[in-house]
C-alpha cells in the first residue's frame, strides 16, 4: 500500500498534538515543517524538519515534496494553492479543506484582502480558533486519510 505522509505548516499550528496522536492511531508518517527548530514528540513516525531561514523556506520544502498521498496541514493559503495544485489534500486547522474547487476564490479574496491592507484599510483578521475548530480539523483529517487509503486500495486491487 502508498505510504500517506502529513506535512505540517507548524509555525503557529493550533493542532499539533491532535495531529500526532490521529497519525499515531492510523500509522501514518508526519513530517513537522517549519523555519528553524521545533519540538516534536520522540516517535517514530514524527520527523522534525528545519526548512531553513528565509520567509517562505517552510512553504517551499513541503510545497517540493506534497504529492497525491499526502495531506498538507496548513492555514497559509498561497502554500495550500501550490499543494492543491500538486495533488495533495490540504486541510486548514479548523477543518476547512483546500479543493480544487475552492482555492481559487480563497486565494483571490486573500489577495484582496491583502491589497485592501496595504491600502490603509482596516479589514480586521480571521475569528479566533475556537474548540469546534479543533472537532472539525479531527474528523477532516481522520476523513482524507481514510479517502486516500481507499483510493490507494482501489487503484491497486
Amino acid at each position: 500500500m502508498t505510504a500517506i505522509r502529513l506535512y505540517v505548516d507548524a509555525d503557529a499550528c493550533p493542532v499539533k498534538d491532535e495531529i500526532y496522536r490521529v497519525a499515531e492511531r492510523h500509522g501514518v508518517s508526519v513530517s513537522v515543517v517549519a523555519g528553524g527548530y521545533i519540538r516534536v514528540p520522540d516517535h517514530p513516525l514524527i520527523e522534525r524538519i528545519a526548512a531553513g531561514p528565509g520567509m517562505d523556506a517552510a512553504d517551499d520544502w513541503i510545497a517540493e515534496r506534497a504529492g497525491k498521498t499526502d495531506i498538507v496541514i496548513t492555514a497559509d493559503i498561497p502554500l495550500a494553492s501550490r499543494c492543491v495544485k500538486a495533488g495533495a489534500s490540504v486541510i486548514a486547522p479548523n477543518g476547512k479543506p483546500f479543493t480544487e474547487q475552492s482555492i481559487g476564490m480563497t486565494l483571490a479574496v486573500r489577495n484582496l484582502m491583502t491589497d485592501l491592507r496595504a491600502s490603509g484599510e482596516m479589514t480586521g483578521g480571521p475569528r479566533s480558533f475556537q474548540p469546534r475548530d479543533r472537532s472539525a480539523f479531527l474528523s477532516a483529517l481522520d476523513q482524507a486519510i481514510r479517502r486516500i487509503r481507499r483510493a490507494c486500495a482501489a487503484r491497486q486491487g
